[in-house]
């Protein structure tokens, strides 16, 4: 699809596909994958995070994260106004089968709160495709979060058999779009508040992300 081209507008991450309700199996016999541990992580400003799947005992963790996040973080993450998450949301969102839908948390390990997640859903209509959503609180954006989560999720993905994210963003969302550009993600639509990026994803042992932007090389700035 060429840059620009306009696409069917569709909610990203926003509504519960029925093929994923919890409890529904996608293949006859298939169940859920038990979360792995957690791996400390150090950001580009040296804090310090500890990473791993998200779990359904998660919920009040996930709850009080959005608690924290800006209306404007709220907004660019659900591209309209979202005042709290339904305990069908919070259940969507932690009670996943870590095949084709993954999240990755990351906690403060000073205080075992959340402060960030990045998650990818299968898309029902092609298996090798993941559409993907990104969220930090706000006082921990600009540390590098962001890009540390989605470079996790991305191996994650292609263990599981998906070559190519999507992402539905707010078209004055420059965090994500920096975010999506550094990994050389193609503009593929545009519509009224919205652009849509593809990402495919590099084979194992080579990175997605794009190096680092040096002296004199142009970067969106990011509080990712």
């Amino acid at each position: 699809m060429a840059a620009g081209t306009p696409v069917a507008p569709r909610p990203p991450l926003r509504s519960i596909p029925h093929w994923l309700w919890p409890g529904w199996r996608r293949l006859p016999g298939q169940r859920p994958r038990s979360a792995a541990q957690g791996k400390r992580v150090v950001l580009r400003d040296g804090s310090k995070v500890v990473i791993r799947q998200v779990q359904p005992a998660d919920a009040p963790l996930l709850a009080d994260g959005f608690a924290r996040l800006s209306p404007q973080s709220r907004r660019m993450r659900f591209l309209a106004r979202k005042d709290q998450l339904s305990a069908a949301e919070l259940r969507y969102f932690t009670d996943i089968d870590h095949h084709d839908h993954e999240a990755l948390a990351a906690l403060d390990p000073a205080g075992g709160r959340g402060v960030g997640i990045a998650r990818y859903v299968r898309d029902a209509g092609d298996a090798h495709a993941a559409e993907i959503a990104v969220t930090i609180v706000d006082d921990w954006q600009g540390r590098g979060l962001g890009t540390e989560l989605l470079t996790r999720l991305s191996a994650r993905a292609r263990s599981e058999g998906i070559h190519r994210f999507t992402a539905l963003v707010a078209d004055d969302n420059r965090a994500m779009a920096g975010l999506l550009r550094n990994m050389s993600a193609n503009l593929v639509g545009r519509n009224p508040g919205t652009v849509e990026y593809a990402v495919t994803l590099m084979p194992s042992g080579k990175s997605t992300t794009a190096p680092a932007a040096g002296p004199g090389r142009d970067r969106v700035p990011t509080p990712c």
